[in-house]
């Protein structure tokens, strides 16, 4: 499902995998069809930004510590992670050129 370009996040080292840079993060589940539609689009962002930002996924299922403690309540959620620190969030499908521009406006 992911991609070379898409780092496959655990939840023992969320914290320091998000830590520096900018970093959007797919918070997914295998059952979610919504999610499964977002895969190619993400795998387009991460080659779009690539150098600039890195595009992580986790899921939900095996990440249910970090899920709560983010509030995540629908999938798929995006979240933009600037130095570790949330900056902006998306819950459901969006396209390339949209999710692009969210991540590149958090990289300047």
């Amino acid at each position: 499902m992911a991609s070379e370009n898409i780092k496959k996040l655990e939840e023992k080292t969320f914290s320091s995998d998000i830590a520096s840079g900018v970093t959007l993060v797919d918070f997914y589940a295998d059952w979610c069809g919504p999610c499964r539609m977002l895969a190619p689009v993400l795998d387009q962002v991460s080659q779009d930004v690539k150098g600039k930002a890195t595009v992580a996924k986790l899921d939900i299922d095996q990440a249910q510590k970090v899920t709560e403690e983010l509030q995540i309540t629908s999938v798929p959620t995006l979240i933009l992670f600037k130095d570790g620190k949330e900056v902006k969030r998306i819950i459901g499908l969006r396209d390339a050129e949209f999710i692009k521009g969210f991540v590149l406006a958090a990289c300047v």
